[in-house]
């Protein structure tokens, strides 16, 4: 018998098996896949590390945090800042004062700020229901079709009429001439990649790739952490959870550098790619040839892998309702067992808690 059943081996599975195996648990992890790692999955193809599920920048402002991933691997000093192309031109991202000045030619603060007041005027008395009528009483009809429209029907599979505002929250405008996409003061991609970084988590577990999850298997284990899908766990009795699918198309050209960024968007509506990433660049790299991934959002249907939690009412309901029938010698964990879009720190964070809680927990 195995302490710990863990279902699946990418970020969540693999901190949760080190925190237990360095108690002393004993830990059997399956994956279904044929590779740890989950969707921060990399390997190396023409001296070239490839982010195979799209682009995973670590960043953080948690020191504890910081310190937990480097005890794994180092880290680059990597910084996101990616490009947004819309008919042919390109604009530095996030929106800030290089983005006002490229689309609009203001050049402070001031003159950027009253241009944004006027181009959202027409607006104010509006409707704000929709993510369209509330990204146009931010920001105005200019900014909102370059930069919101498109990307964000792609990316969501509907009209932006039809989608609620709560989806865009905020629209972050910043007033100074800075393209670092995020703020936290520690952000790199680590050195060999990520896999790495979940082998050494699993040393000292069982590891079995290529493995459902199966009754037989649960009876190995006192207790089982599942990460997959809760509702797939449960045959989908109440009906399926939903997401929004993702489509990666990678292909290794014999040229030494393609676009220059590690990152472009494409803000149109008529491209059906919502950005193309060159993985050389997450690591400075100088190799004769190069990589590059297009990454086209998707409709999805249970059977297929799942990426973004549609978390509107509808599906937080359902999700409680799986949640209900938990058995009691089991917990759903991470992004798809949580139903719930975590950025990687915030994975190892919710992970370390659970640990902890487990650790605390008779078998």
């Amino acid at each position: 018998m195995y302490n710990f059943l863990i279902v699946g081996a990418g970020l969540t599975g693999a901190v949760i098996a080190h925190e237990m195996t360095r108690q002393g648990k004993s830990c059997l992890v399956i994956d279904k896949r044929d590779h740890i790692a989950g969707n921060i999955y990399t390997f190396e193809t023409e001296g070239i590390c490839v982010h195979r599920y799209g682009a995973h920048i670590f960043h953080t402002n948690d020191p504890e945090i910081e310190a937990y991933v480097k005890q794994f691997s180092a880290f680059n000093r990597f910084t996101n800042s990616p490009l947004a192309c819309y008919k042919n031109k390109l604009y530095n991202l996030p929106f800030n004062m290089n983005t006002f000045y490229q689309l609009w030619g203001t050049k402070t603060p001031e003159e950027a700020m009253l241009k944004i007041e006027q181009e959202k005027a027409p607006y104010q008395n509006g409707p704000k229901d929709s993510l369209e009528d509330y990204a146009l009483s931010l920001v105005g009809r200019e900014f909102y079709e370059t930069f919101i429209k498109g990307y964000t029907e792609k990316q969501w599979g509907r009209p932006a009429k039809e989608l609620p505002a709560a989806i865009l929250k905020r629209i972050p405008l910043r007033f100074i001439y800075d393209n670092n996409y995020f703020s936290d003061n520690f952000q790199g991609i680590p050195v060999n990649g990520y896999t790495p970084i979940i082998a050494k988590m699993l040393e000292g577990s069982d590891v079995r790739l290529n493995t459902p999850y199966t009754q037989d298997l649960a009876k190995t284990a006192n207790r089982i952490i599942y990460t997959g899908p809760i509702d797939e766990f449960f045959g989908y009795c109440f009906g399926n959870l939903e997401y929004r699918g993702l489509r990666f198309v990678t292909q290794t050209l014999d040229i030494p550098n393609f676009q220059g960024n590690a990152v472009i968007n494409y803000t149109e509506g008529n491209i059906p790619y919502t950005r193309i990433i060159e993985h050389k660049h997450f690591a400075f790299g100088t190799q004769p040839k190069t990589v590059i991934t297009y990454e086209y959002p998707a409709a999805w249907k249970p059977g297929e892998e799942p990426y973004y939690p549609i978390n509107d009412e509808r599906n937080n309901d359902l999700y409680q309702k799986y949640l209900q029938i938990t058995p009691a010698n089991m917990t759903f964990a991470g992004r798809l067992g949580a139903y719930r879009y975590y950025d990687m720190n915030i994975t190892i964070i919710e992970a370390l808690k659970l640990a902890k809680d487990l650790a605390q927990t008779p078998e």
